[in-house]
């Protein structure tokens, strides 16, 4: 039998030289070749399909303003930055893209849904069914009566959320709650769409809506008592701690507690 020759360091050396060099050119080539071919004219964005919720965009016209800010093929294409573009478009919220090969891409939209106004001083925007505020022309609101919201930066989900709390208990009684402001100090207030103004002071929902639910169980009793209506309550103040402070249009104490006080 033979004996098996174990080959020189420096030949096995130089057989790992050879082969690692072999290895990096092959994925040198294959690198190589991979960008030339994903450069290939056949590779350019041919279209864009838009899918979801198109109701204040219309495919065409996002397509129109989007396309010439992209660049680059199908394999090359910034997709993060092809999702950025059409979420700056007004009442985009959110966009999902991916690529339909050869050369396409599709993206699925999911549109704001507006359900309150945000009112910041002389600024008007719009809150979506997240409680987001978002910036859109006001005027494409399809909504006839939306309710008008305010409070400090970045409480508009708090402000919704009250808002969904109270509003029903208002609706009960044929109230619609049309204004909620929300204070720095975190002080509530509600604008009623007879024009009353509430002062509820402050708290979380579940606290501010037993606030209010104890003033309308008994209010109807107090405006009933002077011929008067829900709708004649010009304010009302929920913040005293057994009770409330209410004025009714047409009603006053005034000339009543003179008279009292001369007698005295």
């Amino acid at each position: 039998m033979n004996a098996s020759v174990t080959p020189p360091l420096d030949v096995k050396l130089m057989n790992t030289t050879a082969l690692v060099l072999l290895i990096g050119f092959c994925v040198l080539g294959a690198v190589t070749a991979a960008r030339w071919v994903s450069r290939l004219p056949v590779f350019d964005i041919a279209g864009i399909s838009v899918v979801g919720d198109v109701s204040h965009n219309s495919a065409l016209n996002l397509r129109a303003n989007v396309a010439p800010r992209l660049g680059g093929t199908f394999f090359t294409v910034d997709l993060a930055r092809v999702r950025a573009a059409f979420e700056a478009v007004p009442w985009v919220r959110n966009a999902v893209v991916r690529r339909d090969f050869p050369n396409r891409l599709v993206v699925r939209l999911q549109e704001h849904q507006a359900v309150a106004y945000w009112v910041a001083e002389s600024d008007l925007r719009l809150i979506n069914s997240y409680g987001e505020v978002f910036e859109a022309n006001v005027g494409e609101v399809e909504q006839d009566m939306l309710p008008r919201l305010s409070g400090p930066e970045g409480q508009s989900a708090d402000v919704l959320a009250m808002h969904a709390a109270l509003a029903p208990l208002f609706e009960a009684v044929e109230l619609g709650l049309e204004q909620l402001d929300m204070s720095s100090r975190g002080s509530w207030r509600a604008g009623l769409d007879s024009g009353a103004s509430i002062e509820m002071g402050r708290g979380n929902a579940a606290e501010v809506s037993a606030r209010v639910q104890r003033f309308l169980k008994t209010v109807t009793q107090v405006t009933s008592r002077y011929g008067r209506r829900m709708n004649s309550i010009e304010s009302a103040d929920l913040r005293h701690e057994n009770g409330y402070a209410l004025k009714l249009r047409g009603v006053t104490t005034t000339v009543a507690e003179s008279r009292k006080k001369s007698q005295s």
